[in-house]
């Protein structure tokens, strides 16, 4: 038995001597991650930010983004991400592309482990791995996401002034995508599988009553049009009950179907809401981990807004220090 701790503590120390270890590591690369990034540089902590394989998470797919302050002409989402991260590494934080495969919480340092098999560990770790839409998985569609499909209607709303939109989904968000999507499209049709919708009756009511908003129910979208001209022009629909195939003409679809909060890294090791973003305590980044903190979208259940994840990185980086500071050794 003794023998086995032995070796269990000396390959232990021996892994933690060839991997590194840095006061701060934030998982994410888009504005949460990036602004925690940038944040806990100029605080002069060691930071090391892995991104994933793009830069920029959910924005970076945005064509134009025209609700960011500072951009009064609006910016690609692509571009928005690259300057963040140009700004990350003037104030010395290192960054690198990659997947974390695995974390361990149980223990301190924090270990990250690289899905190349590199590790890393932490003394505190930010948590900005965002979340992802649920799309309907179609060709069309993946084509076409910032050329006329969108998953934002806050975000992207204003590019359909005066024009005809569609909105997939019979929840709460469809509604409040349609109702946002009505004070500047000249129509909204909100396309639904079911014969009902799962939204709260106050918002029904709303749209309902909104003379701009149309409802299509009992179909689904089989395919949009047109991906071979990089833009949309309409949708064909299916009805479920008769298989009927139909063209509707738009100029946009929004896809208003929910977002999966990426936090299965985390599963079983920090408390998670029903809806799996992370608990926070409120007003802070803070977890139920000492030493872990979340910003962004994997720890928003309501917002999700690129200026609120930028904000909520800056918390978490600030959060870090306190918490670096009271723990000193």
């Amino acid at each position: 038995m003794k023998f086995l701790r032995l070796f269990f503590f000396i390959t232990f120390s021996l892994s933690s001597l060839f991997s590194e270890t840095k006061e701060v590591i934030v998982i994410g690369g888009g504005p949460a991650g990036l602004t925690a990034g940038i944040y806990s540089a100029r605080s002069g902590l060691s930071t090391l930010v892995i991104e994933g394989e793009e830069i920029g998470g959910q924005i970076g797919l945005s064509y134009k983004v025209e609700n960011y302050p500072g951009f009064p002409n609006g910016i690609s989402g692509a571009e928005l991400s690259h300057q963040m991260r140009e700004q990350t590494l003037k104030f010395g934080a290192e960054t690198l592309f990659g997947n974390v495969a695995e974390v361990d919480l149980s223990s301190r340092p924090f270990r990250l482990k690289l899905k190349n098999g590199k590790e890393f560990f932490a003394e505190t770790l930010v948590i900005a791995t965002g979340s992802r839409t649920k799309w309907l998985g179609l060709e069309s569609e993946s084509k076409l996401v910032g050329k006329g499909v969108n998953s934002c209607a806050i975000c992207d709303g204003f590019l359909y002034r005066g024009k005809e939109v569609v909105v997939v989904g019979g929840g709460d968000t469809a509604l409040e995508d349609a109702l946002y999507l009505a004070k500047f499209a000249s129509k909204v049709t909100l396309i639904h599988r079911r014969d009902d919708l799962r939204a709260s009756k106050v918002l029904q009511e709303k749209a309902f009553q909104n003379s701009k908003i149309h409802f299509i129910y009992n179909t689904i979208i089989d395919e949009i049009s047109d991906a071979a001209k990089n833009s949309v022009d309409g949708v064909f629909l299916k009805n479920v009950v008769t298989d009927q195939l139909t063209f509707y003409p738009c100029d946009g679809v929004f896809i208003a179907i929910g977002h999966t909060p990426n936090s299965e890294l985390f599963k079983g090791q920090i408390h998670l809401r029903e809806d799996q973003t992370i608990f926070v305590y409120p007003g802070t980044t803070k977890t139920t981990i000492p030493g872990v903190f979340a910003a962004g979208d994997v720890a928003d259940p309501c917002y999700r807004q690129a200026i609120i994840a930028a904000g909520s990185g800056s918390m978490a980086a600030i959060d870090a220090f306190h918490y670096l500071q009271q723990n000193k050794k």
